[in-house]
């Protein structure tokens, strides 16, 4: 049977709004346990995970709320964000995936030289120190350091990278899907009647 009707629109916008609750808490959650156990130490990856997180979290609610009041004004709004977010999330996800070994290797360097805390985080839980070459002159935060037998961390975080993009486009792309269909959703649903209202009543 098609799903077709006042009832099932609401219950799977619904259920589409909880799973955007539930991947918000845990980007939370997870950027919390990173601060925590001395994983992450830059506030600027944690701020922005937790950014993200927050923002998700109030698409989420705004959905869920217009979702079940039926409210007009208030699925137009989630409806252009949604949009919107998809576009963004679609771009970058398939960047991702189209990125190809010369481009990360620049962009990691780019990014190695921008954040001195991030770098520290990987100097210590990956046990290396610099990014293409070890200069004795600097400091390092991880263990090879006090041996000075260490190795550059440009080889170790390029053998993850790629693995990494690849999961976070496709994990990116996967969920770009599902905002296409909470945009097609709500648009059905606006234009539905609720069967309790007034049916004198405007939609």
């Amino acid at each position: 049977m098609v799903c077709g009707g006042f009832a099932c629109s609401k219950n799977c916008l619904c259920a589409l709004n909880l799973l955007y609750t539930l991947v918000s808490l845990l980007l939370i959650g997870i950027a919390a346990w990173g601060i925590g156990f001395g994983l992450i130490s830059s506030f600027r990856v944690v701020g922005v995970a937790i950014a993200v997180g927050i923002f998700l979290f109030f698409i989420a609610l705004v959905g869920l709320i217009g979702a079940v009041k039926h409210h007009q004004v208030l699925l137009f709004f989630y409806m252009i964000i949604l949009l919107l977010v998809f576009i963004v999330q679609f771009s970058v996800s398939c960047a991702c995936l189209a990125l190809n070994k010369e481009q990360q290797s620049q962009l990691l360097e780019v990014g190695w030289n921008n954040t001195k805390s991030a770098r520290t985080d990987l100097e210590r839980n990956l046990n290396c120190c610099g990014f293409r070459f070890f200069d004795l002159n600097e400091t390092c935060s991880s263990d090879c350091f006090r041996s000075h037998q260490c190795q550059p961390c440009a080889p170790i975080i390029e053998e993850y990278s790629g693995m990494v993009l690849r999961f976070v486009g496709g994990i990116g792309l996967f969920f770009s899907f599902t905002e296409i269909l909470g945009v097609w959703l709500t648009y059905r649903y606006r234009n539905q009647k609720d069967p309790r209202a007034n049916p004198s009543a405007f939609l």
